[in-house]
């Protein structure tokens, strides 16, 4: 899901996690509108603090792989 959709989804949650983010709403809602870069840092926290619904794939839809190559590898099964 992209950045807009989340903070659009919900009342409050742009504010919500432009707190958890410790940013300001009006800097949320421009990292939103791509008014301003993401850093591939700030895309990790918002990954996190969205409950893993903003993917990092979601931020970078074009450069994701250069920036985190293990995201494209296959998931690992553990032997019980």
């Amino acid at each position: 899901m992209d950045l807009k959709t989340y903070i659009a989804g919900e009342r409050g949650r742009a504010a919500a996690l432009a707190d958890r983010l410790k940013i300001s709403r009006s800097y949320l809602s421009q990292l939103a509108n791509g008014q301003c870069p993401i850093s591939p840092k700030l895309a990790v926290k918002i990954w996190r603090e969205s409950d893993f619904l903003v993917t990092r794939q979601d931020l970078f839809p074009d450069t994701w792989v250069s920036i985190w190559p293990e995201l494209a590898l296959p998931p690992v099964r553990q032997i019980a």
